[in-house]
């Protein structure tokens, strides 16, 4: 079996392919990346030592990729991954679109041509930005938690697939939507096997974190390093609360999308680390300081676009189609971001 992951010198896209190899006998991974990311770099090394063939190349480049030997899988890691990208002034709203949207493109000519298969790692930032910052919460002495509702889609389980998708929901998240629209069409059209895995927050060891994309790392991170850290938004308490899955966890769900496929299941899973794995920025802050000791966080009113209360990933539908259910506890993926942290003292400078 051979397989082509995108974004592979990226947390997520090293992550699965450090896994894959250790977990599968008999498969060529095959890799390509454009380095854009900083801090990517450095997995190169680490790439090569998997026996993993690397291409320094990029997804928006169809040249480049008719330079790609042919493969039986594609397992599309590649994103700018931040909801305030072409918000923010660090990319353009073109190279989002360029990025998620365009690259998807080249992707799915790519699978028509070779009758490859493609699996998205899309985001939990496909559903409806206002709806997100709506969700009712309570507050309890360190978080908030769901409050009673009757939204569809929302359940004190988590959000779930039937969640509304209306705009707004940011351009990484509309550039995420449209991707999966076309891969379920162009699956359908030209007869190629298509999976789309909406992931919530993904977190561990060796993430390139900032604070709108990586959090968990980041927020560790800079706690270790002294750096100055602020609970934007929500009366600056830092209740707001999100759910991590280490991307280690993806790899039993994708080994059996490409190996023994459910060709019933549902095309388009949430995939995330659920209510057990879910936490407030106030809690991190809490273990952070007993890991590491005090550490000033400072309360700021301002508000930042796209902001939610709540985000946690309901993955039942994932579960009972593919018997799948994250592995790692919140607790566990985090002491390895500490520890981490602990070998690496000047991390974010050299990821930043």
């Amino acid at each position: 079996m051979k397989i082509l992951i995108t974004g592979i010198a990226g947390f997520a896209g090293y992550s699965i392919a450090d896994q894959l190899t250790k977990e599968n006998n008999n498969l060529s991974i095959f890799g390509i990346d454009n380095l854009s990311r900083k801090g990517s770099e450095r997995n190169i090394e680490k790439i090569k030592n998997l026996d993993a063939c690397f291409f320094h190349a990029d997804i928006r480049s169809q040249t480049d990729l008719e330079n790609l030997p042919q493969v039986d899988w594609i397992i599309d890691c590649a994103a700018n991954p931040s909801v305030l990208a072409g918000l923010d002034g660090q990319v353009s709203s073109r190279q989002v679109m360029e990025h998620n949207l365009l690259g998807t493109i080249n992707l799915l000519e790519y699978c028509k041509r070779h009758k490859s298969g493609l699996i998205l790692l899309s985001t939990s930032r496909v559903y409806s930005a206002t709806d997100l910052a709506n969700i009712p919460v309570e507050r309890s002495a360190d978080r908030y938690n769901i409050g009673k509702t009757k939204i569809n889609g929302l359940s004190e389980l988590g959000i779930s697939e039937e969640f509304p998708t209306r705009a707004p929901i940011s351009l990484y998240g509309a550039s995420k939507l449209a991707s999966e629209q076309l891969i379920l069409e162009y699956g359908n059209s030209f007869d190629f096997p298509v999976w789309i895995n909406r992931c919530g927050v993904l977190a561990g060891a060796g993430q390139f974190g900032k604070a709108d994309q990586g959090i968990f790392s980041y927020w560790i991170h800079s706690f270790k390093e002294r750096s100055p850290l602020k609970y934007i938004g929500f009366g600056g308490t830092g209740f707001q609360v999100r759910d991590a899955l280490h991307p280690r966890d993806l790899v039993p769900l994708l080994t059996r999308q490409i190996y023994e496929p459910n060709w019933d299941a549902p095309k388009t899973v949430n995939i995330g680390g659920g209510i057990n794995n879910s936490m407030s920025l106030k809690q991190l802050s809490d273990l952070c300081e007993k890991r590491f000791g005090t550490h000033e966080v400072v309360s700021s009113q301002e508000e930042r676009p796209m902001d939610a209360p709540w985000i946690v990933m309901d993955s039942s539908v994932a579960q009972n189609a593919w018997d799948w259910r994250p592995k790692m506890g919140i607790e566990q993926i985090l002491e390895e971001i500490a520890c981490f942290a602990d070998d690496n003292p000047d991390w974010l400078s050299l990821t930043s």
